[in-house]
This record gives structure tokens, sequence and C-alpha cells, in this order.
């Protein structure tokens, strides 16, 4: 079961794992999920989880919830109870944000977290409920840097950008590493498929700073006019918001470079 199947990581889960398995999902809004009978409306900031966990009886269930915070603890919190009373193994969609704090380093899986962001924190304080009250073979942590690939949500907003001829904020001092949507699902399918468990870190396997890779994004989308970037300094030196695999590894058929996260993310 997917919880926020209708979003972009979500869908392209859905998309990957149906084929596979008896695959049931989430949304808020969308008119075309309403009459597919795997597809459950359900809103984080109102609905409790525990209706559509005990309808479903789901033994794998994704969270790529978003939404309101507060709603996300509930329901993450009300998951985890679940998960604890049921065994049913649960995998995470988290962020490099709960290290957004450090900056002088790539994190790797069992560095400390902390975040100065309300995000990051959000996104700690979910994982903590798994991390601190589930046995590790019942649950999958999944670190993710920014995530593009083709038609995603990142991609659009700079094309609009550039097409309305608005400002792109580029972050020059900023070191990370991207994936893309197709990756990801491919990774989840071995994870769940493998019985994998613990912390991933689910980035590309080289690091690039946002303005080249945004430069390079802009390069692919071979828009005729001529983007304008903000240049936004968040501090005087380089800073790293990346998040790197060291001792939970996927096989190397499963790894991404930046290069083809640039290369799968035109638009149409």
């Amino acid at each position: 079961m997917i919880l926020g199947a209708s979003g972009f990581l979500g869908g392209a889960l859905y998309k990957e794992l149906h084929r596979y398995y008896d695959t049931y999902g989430t949304y808020h809004t969308g008119r075309i999920y309403s009459d597919n009978q795997h597809f459950i409306h359900f809103d984080v900031s109102r609905d409790s989880i525990y209706e559509i966990l005990n309808q479903v009886r789901p033994t794998v269930v994704i969270s790529a919830l978003r939404g309101d915070f507060e709603g996300q603890v509930e329901a993450h919190e009300d998951l985890c109870d679940y998960a604890q009373r049921t065994g049913i193994y649960v995998i995470y969609l988290s962020s490099a944000n709960v290290f957004d704090a450090f900056v002088n380093y790539p994190s790797y899986e069992y560095d400390k977290t902390l975040s100065e962001s309300k995000y990051g924190k959000l996104k700690i304080r979910c994982e903590n409920f798994f991390l601190n009250y589930l046995p590790e073979e019942q649950y999958a942590i999944i670190r993710l840097p920014m995530v593009f690939g083709m038609n995603s949500p990142r991609v659009r907003a700079i094309k609009n950008a550039i097409l309305l001829q608005e400002q792109v904020e580029v972050f020059p001092h900023l070191i990370m590493n991207t994936t893309t949507d197709r990756k990801l699902a491919q990774q989840i399918h071995f994870i769940i498929n493998r019985n994998r468990f613990g912390i991933f870190h689910l980035g590309s396997n080289d690091l690039i700073h946002h303005q080249e890779f945004i430069n390079e994004i802009i390069t692919k989308l071979d828009i005729k006019i001529k983007p304008n970037f903000k240049l936004v300094y968040t501090s005087n030196f380089d800073r790293y918001l990346a998040v790197l695999p060291k001792d939970n590894k996927l096989p190397q058929h499963l790894s991404i470079t930046n290069e083809e996260v640039v290369a799968e993310s035109q638009a149409y």
C-alpha cells in the first residue's frame, strides 16, 4: 500500500509496483482516482490512517505522504503503532534535510540527524517513530536528495519560470546529489523484493553544485529564452546537502549519476 500514491513520487512507485503486487494507494485530490477501486481517498489533516489500514490490511506500507505537518506526524505515529501490533513492514520516504544543520560534509546512513528547517525537523520526528519503536527488520528509512525526472515538479517549475521570464533560483555554494522518480521506484522495488531493511541513502553516487546542475537541466530543455537567475547565497562557503551510502548499499545496476538524472529530466 502506498500512502500518497497520487503525488509525484507515490505515482512513480504505484506505476512500478502495481504490475507485480496487489497494490493500493491513497489520494487526496484528483477525480481520476475516485473510480479506481485500488485508490482510497485520504486527507492527512482530517482522516484517521487506522480506517484505511484496517480496510486494506496491507503487509507492506510505503509512505510518500505530503501535506499538513501535524497531520503527517499523527499519521506516522499511528502507522508505527499499527506496525508494532501487526508486524507489517514500513518504508518511509525521508529527506536529506534531516541533515541540513550539518554543512561541511556529505551525510551517511548512520550519521546523527540535526535540522534547522521545519521540513527537516518534521522528517526527523517521523523517522524516529520507526527507528525507536520498531525492530530494524520491520522498516526501511529512505533518505532522498532533490528528485528530478521527466515532467517532475522541479523541472516543470524551471521551465515555466523561463517561459514566463521569471527568476530561476540557484544556490551557487550548495553541493548536492540528485535522483529521479523512476530510479527511486526501481530501488524500492528491489528493497521489497529482497527483504532489505534499515536506513538507505538513495542519491546519485557523485556530487555537483546546484548552479551547475540547474544549468545542465536548462541546456537539456533547449528553450530559446535566456534564463534569468536569482543567485541565493546562504553562506560564504560551499555547503553540502547530500546523502551518500556507505553501510547499506544497493547493487551497482541500481545506482545513478547526476549526468543520468539530467538526461532523464527532459520535460514534455
